[in-house]
């Protein structure tokens, strides 16, 4: 190949004609010779090879004298000898001692001369010295400098280079492994921390070209070695899976030489644009084929081998961590487990055998991931494990009981879920374990606005609902933050959100084939009927409210009425505006806005005040006061109660506290009525809510007029914050108060002898009908002091329940509940129900009430008075 090159006439700028013939000549041979079903590392090769001698030949004849005794040197991917069709062309050129000035006219001619004839290379001009001082401020500089290659020139002089970049000169190996693992995580950041985009960048994404590099970097830095294949010798990769990351790489280099190939330039993106040409280039397109079906298989390909390379970076990098940071192997037990022990941090099975002993210990090892933050993942040597046995995850294991209560107990966790489910899906425990989850790994979506794989969305979604329970985030969308702290149990909804899209792909409507997978799970994993029914209908309606949002008036009253009736409960309407939200804002980050933002809260405000108010026959509403009757009895009945200790525990509720209460709260209250005698009343009970942080305070007793307003000032004055509270009152004038709770810097309460002087206070104060006075610990958020809502009372009668109902909107502040009942007691009303919201720094409560002879307050001199009286106890 050299000697035509060398051949050629050469006379300034009359040899460009030749020059750029014979370039376009090779770049066309080159373009023939492409198969996208063999290696492109000769196609490769060849070029870096033909433009080596381009370049060696205009180096000698314009640098002349000068060319022996300077280095003409390929770095990057041109260094590597990884030359595709339009590829930067990397080049610097190393100075002796004399420096550029002798040959500065030379120099010129000879890079314009390159530029003129088409290579536009990217080049440098250094001695030794300043590559040694560009490469120790910048770690990018020494990686480009690990690469290099010498073309011609003084072979003397390139040395001397290298070995003043060597390891034990400027970055060490350790310091160096560093540097690169946190432009990964920089790296990651800019893509979202997924490889899963529906338009992928092949080199620069998670998973892409560039994990092999570093990979390469890294361990070059260490061992000085020139190949990969030094990852058998030195113990790091088994020849099977030094095969597979060959492959891998091997598959994105041709797609990458095919990607380059159709758009004329130096692509890396993976765009819409080129997919479909792609796919019938790798032979994925088929007359028979249903639209769109050739690429969503080429792009399936494309992700699950980003998969495996994503994998085996996971378990180099850290085998790299180990050998070149640690240098040590400190070996910890998990406390409670003889399964795993801590290695460096990493986890690891105790054995071979482990996982063959007790599949189920699969599923545990992402549970004790959850429990020890402290663990920083997975060892590689059990990550290896954990793929060959996957084939344990069968249909024994779907339905065996141990691995179907760890399967849960993962969703339960505080801590952990989302990168824990990101693991099992990398790891195919996901997939394996969930069918369902199998057909939408890697799955397209060309709908217009989602820009991840399905599975990539799902996980979104499941991290997005995770953020509305964090503190630190709670700024971002308060009102999620708010509704999620009156969520009873999280893993409801992160189970809808793992079901939602499940049925992506397969024929029918993929909503309701969700809602039956999603059923068969929760009766599978042993759900209650009202778990398994809210799971359920959360999968078949996700998009009732963004599609009534978006695209319906919801200033009309019959749209509102509508989907109302649709979501049927207040308990309901939460969970799925949740899940829209998340939803959402987990298609495209680009795609949630204010007007999103402002329609879905309008549609959730309006929906459930008139949830709030109540609905003429609500759908579905007899139908869940039995369901959860029917659950709540047969869970007491297994619990020991009996039929009678039931039944005179309820003797007192109506239908309406089936309906605000759930079959685990009402068995927790029947409990306790069915312990206590009407002396030992009134009965105070507290539970903690660990699952989404409030507690909830319980009090049971005969209705003497005052319990709600010594029920909430001595909250108050306990320094805690009423989130929700559910006030009623039987026919029989018995009172069930409920309060959910927290410490008021919007902690949980977690110290016992707390809760027990929380219950003995509250007790002794109902006893003796008085609340001790006392200054207020509590402090008003700046948002309420300098952006006060306008206090909103509004009268309206509701013959259903033979009361006047009180509507009140206004600022949240302390003490508010107490000084809206020392109003009514001032009054002389009777409060009989309540319905309490707090938003943010927004009230919203609605009062049932009667006056002293039980009937509705209709005279409007008294409501004025009542009106005067709340708006003075507020303080305006």
């Amino acid at each position: 190949m050299h000697d035509p090159i060398d051949k050629l006439p050469f006379s300034g700028s009359d040899s460009l004609p030749f020059f750029k013939q014979l370039l376009k000549e090779k770049n066309a041979e080159l373009h023939r010779q492409f198969d996208p079903h063999r290696s492109v590392l000769p196609l490769l090769h060849a070029k870096s090879d033909f433009i080596d001698a381009i370049l060696g030949r205009c180096w000698r004849l314009f640098l002349g004298d000068h060319a022996p005794r300077l280095s003409l040197i390929a770095v990057g991917g041109y260094g590597r000898r990884e030359l595709f069709p339009y590829s930067d062309i990397d080049i610097m050129v190393l100075l002796d001692s004399e420096g550029a000035a002798p040959r500065q006219d030379a120099l010129v001619q000879f890079f314009t001369f390159l530029w003129d004839i088409g290579l536009k290379p990217g080049y440098s001009v250094r001695t030794v010295e300043e590559c040694v001082r560009e490469a120790i401020d910048d770690q990018t500089v020494i990686t480009s400098l690990m690469e290099m290659r010498l073309i011609c020139g003084d072979q003397a002089l390139y040395e001397t280079l290298r070995e003043a970049i060597a390891p034990d000169k400027i970055w060490p190996s350790d310091q160096f492994f560093a540097a690169k693992m946190k432009e990964q995580r920089q790296r990651y950041a800019k893509f979202h921390d997924t490889a899963y985009n529906l338009e992928p960048n092949i080199k620069e994404g998670p998973g892409g070209l560039r994990d092999r590099q570093v990979i390469a970097w890294v361990f070059k830095r260490h061992y000085n070695s020139s190949t990969l294949k030094e990852l058998i010798k030195y113990g790091f990769l088994p020849v099977s899976e030094y095969n597979e990351l060959v492959d891998a790489v091997e598959v994105l280099w041709r797609i990458r030489y095919a990607l380059h190939l159709q758009t004329n330039r130096c692509e890396d993106r993976l765009i819409f644009d080129y997919q479909r040409e792609l796919a019938a280039q790798f032979g994925f397109s088929r007359e028979d084929q249903q639209y769109n079906q050739d690429v969503e298989l080429f792009m399936q390909f494309y992700f699950k081998t980003v998969q495996g390379l994503e994998r085996l970076n996971e378990m180099l990098l850290q085998l790299f961590h180990e050998r070149f940071i640690n240098g040590h192997t400190d070996i910890k037990p998990i406390p409670d487990n003889a399964q795993f022990v801590s290695i460096n941090g990493y986890l690891e099975a105790v054995d071979e055998q482990v996982f063959i002993r007790n599949p189920a210990s699969l599923l545990e090892m992402i549970l004790i991931l959850q429990q020890h933050p402290e663990l920083k993942g997975v060892r590689a040597t059990t990550i290896r494990l954990v793929r060959k046995s996957l084939h344990l995850i069968d249909d024994d294991f779907r339905r065996d009981k141990t691995a179907n209560r760890l399967f849960v107990k993962i969703f339960q966790q505080p801590r952990g879920l989302t990168h824990q489910l990101r693991r099992m899906n990398r790891y195919g425990i996901l997939a394996a374990y969930l069918p369902g989850f199998a057909n939408i790994v890697a799955r397209m979506q060309y709908d217009l606005f989602h820009i991840y794989t399905v599975d990539e969305h799902t996980l979104f979604v499941i991290r997005n609902l995770r953020r509305f329970s964090l503190e630190k985030h709670k700024d971002e969308l308060p009102l999620c933050n708010q509704i999620f702290l009156l969520i009873g149990k999280p893993e409801l909804l992160y189970f809808a959100a793992l079901f939602h899209d499940i049925a992506k792909g397969m024929n029918g409507d993929h909503s309701t084939i969700g809602e039956n997978i999603a059923r068969e799970f929760c009766r599978q994993h042993d759900f209650s009927a009202h778990d398994t029914k809210l799971v359920a209908w959360l999968v078949r309606n996700h998009l009732i409210m963004s599609m009534t949002a978006q695209r319906k008036d919801i200033s009309d009253p019959d749209v509102i009425y509508k989907f109302a009736q649709q979501a049927a409960s207040v308990e309901y309407l939460n969970h799925l505006y949740l899940l829209t939200v998340a939803d959402i804002r987990a298609t495209n980050p680009e795609l949630w806005n204010s007007w999103k933002d402002s329609l879905l809260r309008e549609l959730y405000s309006a929906t459930h005040l008139m949830l709030r108010r109540g609905l003429p026959n609500p759908a579905g509403q007899t139908d869940r006061i039995l369901e959860t009757k029917k659950e709540a009895y047969d869970e007491l009945l297994k619990l020991g109660l009996s039929k009678a200790d039931i039944d005179a525990s309820w003797r007192h509720v109506n239908d309406d506290y089936f309906l605000r209460y759930s079959a685990d709260e009402i068995v927790w209250h029947t409990i306790a009525i069915a312990s206590s005698s009407e002396a030992e009343l009134p009965l105070v009970l507290l539970r903690p809510q660990t699952q989404h942080g409030s507690a909830e305070v319980f009090v049971y007793t005969t209705n003497e007029g005052n319990i709600f307003s010594i029920s909430t000032a001595t909250l108050d004055q306990l320094g805690l914050t009423v989130l929700d509270a559910r006030i009623m009152t039987t026919l029989d004038n018995y009172v069930l108060n409920s309060f959910q709770v927290l410490e008021q810097n919007g902690e949980p309460i977690t110290d016992l002898l707390r809760e027990v002087h929380i219950c003995s206070v509250l007790r002794n104060n109902l006893l003796n009908k008085a609340v001790h006075e006392r200054k207020n610990i509590h402090r008003q958020s700046r948002q309420a002091k300098h952006f006060p809502i306008p206090t909103s009372i509004r009268f309206q009668d509701d013959p259903l329940s033979h009361c006047t109902i009180i509507e009140l909107i206004t600022t949240d502040r302390a003490g508010l509940l107490s000084k809206i009942g020392r109003a009514f007691l001032k009054q002389h009303i009777n409060l009989h129900n309540a319905k309490i919201t707090t938003i943010g720094s927004r009230a919203e409560d609605m009062f049932y009430v009667t006056d002293s002879a039980l009937r509705p307050i209709t005279d409007a001199e008294t409501q004025k008075k009542l009106r005067e009286e709340i708006v003075s106890a507020l303080g305006g």
